[in-house]
């Protein structure tokens, strides 16, 4: 099996799988069913398809180069004759997030998803269209490894002005799949997140198992000065 690594930043991202009624909220970090649609959306397969087993059988994983900002937003709409107000409703982004997502399955489906993304038939988003991918999402190339050896060798892609205000020594949290062979103590929780119907008049989502990690990595461009919201972006 390979790993497709993805870069996931821009302005806003918004990783929504609690949303209800008025309020969206996001998660720290990207959804497996927000980066398969994305990958849907670059094959130019619409809501109403069928998804594959074979897209929602790849192994799913993510690390935090950067944390975001939590922002909020809200919302008022209208009637086209303007006869009706509705509720106002609340929206929440990650602001200047940077994710390594991991894809890790078949190197052939990997070559088609990879092939997909750079020449995309329908606009890509992060989460939510109001969030457009800004930057290049492919890094480096395709490598037959596993999941944890991805999202611990890859690079760190935080931006400069983000690392001067870092600790020397950093911890970037992971989010993966549960794999054959983690220990029973590994720290892991129940995600509804894996799609099984886009179609927005049915949308339905499958349970995984997600363990959570970290790795240590050091940053030459950090600041030896205590800073406790360092964690946070700085202060």
């Amino acid at each position: 099996m390979s790993v497709l690594l993805l870069k996931l930043a821009a302005p806003l991202q918004s990783w929504g799988v609690a949303s209800r009624f008025t309020r969206r909220e996001t998660q720290q970090y990207p959804s497996k069913s927000g980066v398969l649609g994305l990958i849907c959306a670059a094959k130019g397969r619409r809501r109403t398809d069928p998804i594959e087993d074979e897209l929602t059988r790849l192994g799913f994983g993510v690390r935090i180069d950067q944390q975001g900002s939590l922002v909020r937003d809200f919302q008022v709409a209208r009637s086209l004759d303007g006869r009706q107000t509705y509720p106002l409703s609340y929206r929440y982004y990650l602001a200047d997030a940077v994710f390594v997502a991991a894809i890790h399955g078949d190197r052939e489906l990997l070559y088609g998803i990879r092939d997909a993304l750079q020449a995309p038939t329908f606009p890509l988003y992060l989460g939510r269209r109001s969030c457009p991918v800004t930057e290049p999402l492919i890094i480096g190339d395709i490598e037959d490894q596993s999941l944890p050896e991805a999202l611990a060798a890859t690079p760190w892609q935080a931006s400069r002005w983000y690392r001067t205000r870092q600790p020397t020594t950093m911890h970037l949290p992971i989010y993966r799949d549960l794999l054959p062979g983690d220990p029973d103590e590994a720290l892991q929780e129940r995600v509804r997140d894996v799609p099984v119907d886009f179609d927005p008049q049915r949308r339905e989502y499958g349970w995984r198992c997600v363990v959570s990690g970290a790795v240590e990595i050091t940053n030459p461009e950090g600041t030896t000065c205590h800073d406790p919201f360092a964690a946070l972006g700085g202060a």
